[in-house]
């Protein structure tokens, strides 16, 4: 009798732990889908210029140049691989394969080299290259979820992600400045200070493009709701058939659009390239379109792995300036751009770069509160805090 009530104990036991634990695994569950859920509403307005713009490309691949789906990473406690997140010896870390995000367009241009190279067996590391997201939103689950380590997105979308996983993100690194061009069919402004009385078609409402486009005019002496009409397009085709059917037509449109839209329409010309507009004025930042961002488990995880790929990164970005022709067929080949012609002409207006440490910092912090001032919301409704910004302390 007392070995079968002692039997009974045990199994009641048993099944009380299998119940509790059972709870716990469906409560963390529901926490991460959660999160995931409110970073997706988020990132419907904290799209940059390029996001819209992408997405638009497939419909207008006779018109202007398109841009194309992808894959992504996890919250900052969830295990990678299902490895334990525990200690591990620079052999584990070696053999692990390092899973990169992107999207189409520039911001994905830096990484065509580094894509060649990892196809050809020549890194350092492994890597597992997503297909390429065409829209903004399409990089939230991925990220949040833990299905990327690394990505490349719109410099607001990082902030947000960051905001809402509770510093599950980190920067390393700024990828692209500026892509947005003030362009005229015709000969009659000279900059963006020439504005006022003028009807401007953009794209981009309620993202990035207007944010940039509203505090330079600002900047100018120009209140964006009364001194100028302003038309927003859908996305670039609507924008492209305003541009063929009006004299003087006046827009802001981003690359590779821009360059597009100068081959099909004539005495269209590139006004200016608001990167210099941006200069004009002591802002203390730049235009930040593009940046990469890495999960904060990961990069404590694996330092020497984002170590390498910083390396190799940096590396890949200047390759592309130092070698259009190449790597326009390399984006081609990747679909990052539709066509390698068109990437050739594009690529030298799309500003890659590779800004780490104090140089990202500087170039994205003062961008970053240029949007909050207008819409908190877009940067996740609050600033980045330091440790936002990967390798400052």
């Amino acid at each position: 009798m007392k070995r079968k009530i002692a039997f009974l104990m045990s199994s009641l036991l048993v099944l009380s732990a299998l119940i509790t634990g059972c709870s716990g695994q469906t409560e963390k569950q529901t926490t991460a889908s959660q999160t995931t859920a409110a970073v997706q509403t988020e990132a419907q307005t904290a799209e940059v210029g390029a996001a819209p713009e992408e997405s638009a490309a497939d419909s207008a691949k006779s018109q202007a140049p398109a841009e194309s789906t992808v894959p992504a990473v996890e919250t900052a406690d969830t295990p990678h691989n299902g490895e334990d997140t525990g200690a591990q010896t620079a052999a584990d870390t070696d053999e692990t394969t390092v899973r990169v995000g992107a999207m189409s367009g520039p911001t994905a241009m830096g990484m065509a080299k580094l894509m060649s190279d990892a196809e050809a067996g020549s890194t350092e590391i492994s890597y597992q290259f997503a297909d390429l997201a065409t829209e903004a939103s399409a990089m939230v689950t991925p990220l949040a979820q833990g299905e990327l380590d690394i990505a490349a997105v719109p410099a607001n979308l990082a902030a947000t992600l960051y905001s809402k996983t509770k510093g599950g993100i980190q920067v390393l690194a700024v990828n692209t400045l500026g892509v947005l061009n003030l362009l005229e069919k015709g000969d009659t402004v000279s900059g963006i200070q020439d504005l006022a009385g003028k009807k401007l078609y953009a794209t981009g409402q309620g993202a990035v493009p207007e944010y940039v486009i509203r505090y330079l005019l600002k900047e100018n002496g120009i209140d964006p709701d009364k001194d100028l009409e302003i038309q927003w397009c859908a996305d670039t085709t609507e924008a492209l058939s305003y541009l063929k059917e009006s004299e003087g037509a006046i827009a802001v449109l981003p690359q590779p659009f821009a360059t597009a839209a100068m081959s099909q329409i004539e005495n269209l010309r590139i006004v200016q390239d608001l990167n210099d507009a941006w200069a004009a004025h002591d802002t203390g930042c730049e235009i930040t379109t593009g940046v990469t961002v890495v999960r904060t488990a990961f990069a404590k995880e694996h330092p020497e792995l984002v170590e390498t790929f910083l390396r190799e990164y940096a590396a890949s970005a200047a390759y592309t300036s130092e070698n259009v022709e190449g790597v326009a067929e390399l984006t081609a080949k990747y679909g990052i751009v539709a066509k390698a012609p068109l990437a050739q002409k594009a690529l030298p207006k799309c500003h890659i770069v590779c800004l780490t440490g104090d140089e990202m910092k500087t170039a994205l912090e003062g961008f970053l509160q240029v949007i909050f001032d207008q819409k908190a919301e877009a940067v996740g409704g609050s600033m980045p805090g330091d440790d936002f910004y990967y390798g400052i302390n």
